[in-house]
């Protein structure tokens, strides 16, 4: 009974199924396509994002407690992390606490915003998919109420081919839906992770920098490339003869 779908499609009969679904089926192809893009993007962009932030949390938190800002700052230039924003916003505020809250929060905010980017495509696709596969049905079915007219008689014959149409760009729209469902809930979930884990990075790194606030600033003044001397007077004009 089941035979006929044990079987896997040949090329020639997945572009005949393809065909059959006429340009809204090339919709859902392309939303297909562009859902399975964002997810491999994403999953390259997040794959060891975890790691290398705590790498970076760590190295510039042992920095930080021992005043050491340049060592910081080194931390920051050589990590491939956009979390090394959160890190040079804490330091440019070492002479302003009353403003180190809020410039690490926003600069947390910001790394949030980064791993969410892509996402509203993703769940715009779930969301209109169905009705893109709906849209389908509505024109198939006007098609074959078309060919009846065209034809002047009726039968399953006659209708057959836009209830194919129907039915295909149907499946199609709610498959594409599900996969971009899936992949939007996945990457929501792991983006809540990371944002969970920036808020304790962030905590820890606001206490830190507040404790050593004072020989953090002086690490920095240190570090800071002293002013040129003014150049020496131009020498005396020669007494007049």
């Amino acid at each position: 009974m089941f035979a006929c779908y044990a079987n896997p499609m040949n090329f020639g009969e997945l572009k005949l199924f393809l065909q059959q679904g006429g340009i809204t089926m090339g919709i859902i192809v392309l939303g297909s396509l562009l859902a399975l893009f964002i997810g491999i993007e994403r999953v390259l962009f997040l794959r060891g994002f975890s790691s290398r932030s705590q790498e970076l949390h760590q190295g510039v938190i042992r920095a930080l407690l021992r005043g050491d800002a340049s060592q910081a700052l080194h931390e920051c230039d050589r990590a491939h992390t956009p979390t090394a924003a959160l890190y040079r916003a804490a330091l440019d505020r070492t002479t302003r606490l009353d403003r180190l809250p809020d410039a690490v929060d926003r600069a947390r905010r910001e790394v949030i915003q980064a791993l969410r980017a892509p996402l509203w495509v993703l769940g715009t696709l779930g969301a209109v998919m169905p009705f893109v596969g709906l849209f389908g049905t509505v024109w198939g079915i006007l098609h074959s109420f078309r060919s009846m007219a065209a034809a002047g008689t009726g039968g399953f014959a006659v209708v057959a081919s836009g209830i194919s149409e129907a039915l295909i760009t149907t499946a199609g729209g709610i498959a594409v839906a599900v996969e971009a469902v899936v992949l939007y809930n996945y990457f929501q979930a792991r983006v809540s992770k990371e944002a969970f884990d920036l808020t304790l990075k962030a905590d820890e790194l606001v206490e830190a920098v507040e404790e050593k606030a004072e020989a953090l600033r002086a690490s920095l003044s240190a570090s800071r490339p002293a002013p040129a001397e003014p150049s020496a007077a131009a020498p005396a004009q020669g007494v007049r003869a």
